[in-house]
């Protein structure tokens, strides 16, 4: 088992990530550029599945990536063009790499406390926090794992419904094959899908064998299976997902389903707030 000394530092997941926005076109999704950098990388598996210690339902790699992409967009070299989707800038469209080291130092850290901070943001203390790991995000995290478990469960049937589902059910006994609940998909008012889901409020990783599992519990009426959980998925569990021999299985990890929560506003209520340019007002 590795441990967090083998996870890339800021520096070089700051120019990975630019990169894997370059060969993704200028834009992707958070979980896009995070497997892009992976790639890039060849970053191994149980590097991957090391947690962040001050937020369990999130890998320790895609972390430092979240501060990665804060720390781009802080230097002007990326935007959020939308929840979770950043896009590079028009004044970094036609470069082709950047200094991560020199990005870093852009956060306006003295040398001398440069060490000192790096050690407290690895530690989870709140400075500078990534727009993509701020507070409200844990304390969500908590109220799901503290949440009955068939609470959750209607929880995710709430959140399928407004995604567009219909004739969403939760099963009412345990012994159901790894299956929480069944409904509808219809695209374009023509095409309807059978799905299935299993919603586990995991606290880490989700390997393979619940995937295998869960796929297992599938009849044949099911066209498509939905895996949710409140933790990450290994990339074994990803691929195991993805098997093209095998019915494929859709994942949503954690952050995914917070992430989702918020585009709803179900329980969350966006708050608009501003940042102060204290230069602006002592130069006017």
């Amino acid at each position: 088992m590795k441990n967090i000394k083998n996870v890339p530092n800021y520096a070089i997941l700051i120019e990975a990530t630019f990169i894997a926005m370059k060969q993704l076109g200028g834009s992707g999704r958070n979980v896009e550029i995070n497997e892009k950098v992976y790639a890039i990388l060849n970053v191994e598996d149980d590097v991957l599945e090391i947690l962040h210690t001050g937020n369990p339902n999130m890998s320790e790699i895609d972390y430092r990536l979240a501060w990665a992409r804060t720390l781009l967009k802080n230097y002007g070299a990326v935007k959020n063009s939308g929840r979770s989707v950043w896009a590079l800038t028009p004044e970094f469209a036609n470069i082709e790499k950047v200094d991560g080291s020199l990005v870093e130092r852009f956060r306006n850290i003295s040398p001398k406390n440069k060490e000192k901070n790096e050690s407290s943001i690895e530690n989870n203390e709140e400075i500078n926090i990534p727009s993509e790991t701020k507070t409200w995000r844990q304390r969500v995290y908590e109220i799901l794992l503290k949440m009955n478990p068939y609470a959750f469960e209607r929880l995710t049937q709430r959140l399928l419904r407004e995604c567009g589902f219909t004739d969403v059910t939760v099963t009412k006994s345990s012994g159901d094959g790894g299956i929480d609940g069944y409904g509808k998909l219809k695209i374009n008012s023509i095409i309807s899908f059978n799905i299935a889901f299993q919603c586990k409020r995991y606290q880490g990783s989700v390997g393979a064998p619940e995937i295998r599992d869960f796929r297992g519990s599938l009849t044949k009426n099911i066209e498509k299976g939905i895996f949710i959980t409140t933790g990450i998925f290994s990339k074994a569990a990803k691929e195991e997902a993805e098997n093209l021999g095998k019915q494929q299985i859709d994942l949503i990890d954690g952050e995914s389903f917070i992430d989702m929560l918020a585009n709803y506003e179900l329980g969350l209520k966006e708050v608009k707030d501003y940042e102060i340019d204290a230069e602006f007002f002592a130069k006017i």
